[in-house]
């Protein structure tokens, strides 16, 4: 479709790392690209005016929640989704797939779609892939995805499998279903993105991507990672997927966010990313810098003066000190969580930044060691294995 494109802007020599241009109707976004979360049409804490400060140029909403409250025929007559949260810049929708199946206990999958009871109130309700769609038409993203069943780490093989064809049949009904609500005129121009899955098993991820890429969607995500496996493994299911996906589409790795596994993903050729980790960190008062994670409640920042990261230029390391940050965070200050988030979102930005910068100079390899090796220097392993999908 015209309001979408995606082209590729240069080519790393020693990595399969790139910097692309992703076209949508509501402007262009250079690649690689981390997405705040804004699960309920809201990042936590911040407005859409904080988001631009930071740098924010593609944000992703959740269908499961939009769905639930307020209501996708809501956010239609506001006049979608950009209009209700006030942001003129692209939006990516996920499925909700994962939101039910990790927030719902019980829930009754069959090739219908999936039956699952609110978090809120309790009440049934049915996904099906016709369903997602016509949710997320209404909601009017830029970028929408395919129903899909992901599994949680460890599976068996055969549940893995099962979830394989449930996914791939309810991806050609999505396709089929986006494709009548656009011939029928309908006001939000979009693009659906397919979804691999395969949990940990190297042939049903390559079954799964090798049957969606005769679908020919415009784009494809990696999901179904993060959720508790070994990095190791992470890294070498999304190397396998990557080798699937046609160069010329765009690539997004679904809930993989510590910065070294993006700085990781990058060198594999991922294109995209997103993940709650940054902004629930920070309200947690764990703070990423080019140092490593800093817990900014510790008693040895009582009295500290210096920014939260020296190196950093965020509006929070230019006017406020570690000490005063810590002081608000033990005083249950609320603007504790607002700037915390800032400084934090403004980190993962800037981390897409010099990664692109990287690429474009030709010394992504030496860049990426040269951070790897600042950041985890005084890095501890805290479990932040926290998949979005």
């Amino acid at each position: 479709m015209d309001d979408f494109e995606f082209r590729i802007v240069k080519k790393d020599k020693n990595s399969n790392a790139r910097v692309g241009v992703i076209k949508t109707p509501h402007g262009e976004v250079n690649t690689p690209v981390f997405m705040p979360v804004g699960t309920q049409a809201s990042v936590k804490t911040l407005s859409s005016e904080d988001l631009k400060d930071v740098g924010a140029k593609l944000i992703l909403g959740n269908t499961y929640h939009l769905y639930l409250r307020p209501g996708h025929q809501l956010v239609e007559k506001a006049g979608g989704l950009h209009k209700f949260m006030s942001w003129n810049r692209p939006i990516l929708t996920d499925s909700g797939g994962f939101q039910v199946f990790s927030l719902n206990s019980l829930t009754k999958t069959s090739e219908e779609g999936v039956r699952f009871q609110s978090h809120l109130d309790g009440s049934y309700h049915l996904f099906t892939p016709e369903k997602v769609i016509e949710i997320q038409h209404a909601l009017g993203a830029d970028i929408i995805m395919a129903l899909d069943e992901p599994v949680f780490y460890p599976c068996s093989i055969q549940q893995a499998e099962r979830a394989n064809q449930l996914t791939l049949n309810w991806a050609k009904r999505c396709k089929l279903a986006h494709k009548e609500l656009e011939d029928k005129g309908f006001k939000h121009r979009q693009v659906l993105f397919g979804i691999i899955q395969g949990s940990t098993y190297p042939e049903l991820r390559k079954n799964s991507a090798e049957a969606l890429m005769k679908l020919d969607f415009p784009g494809y995500a990696i999901g179904g990672l993060s959720l508790g496996e070994p990095k190791s493994t992470t890294l070498e299911m999304v190397d396998l997927c990557v080798s699937y996906i046609p160069e010329e589409k765009s690539r997004y790795l679904m809930g993989v966010g510590t910065p070294e596994d993006m700085v990781e993903a990058i060198c594999l050729g991922i294109d995209m990313f997103d993940c709650v980790l940054p902004t629930r960190n920070a309200r947690n008062a764990s703070l990423f810098t080019r140092f490593g994670k800093l817990i900014i409640k510790n008693s040895e920042y009582a009295d500290d003066f210096s920014p939260i990261d020296p190196e950093c230029g965020c509006s929070v390391c230019r006017n406020y000190s570690r000490a005063y940050l810590r002081h608000l965070f033990n005083t249950g200050e609320v603007s504790a969580l607002r700037l915390a988030t800032i400084h934090s979102l403004y980190f993962y930005m800037d981390l897409m930044r010099m990664a692109k910068e990287a690429i474009l100079s030709g010394n992504f390899l030496e860049w990426k060691n040269d951070f790897l090796k600042k950041y985890q220097s005084n890095q501890k392993e805290e479990g932040d294995n926290v998949g979005n999908n």
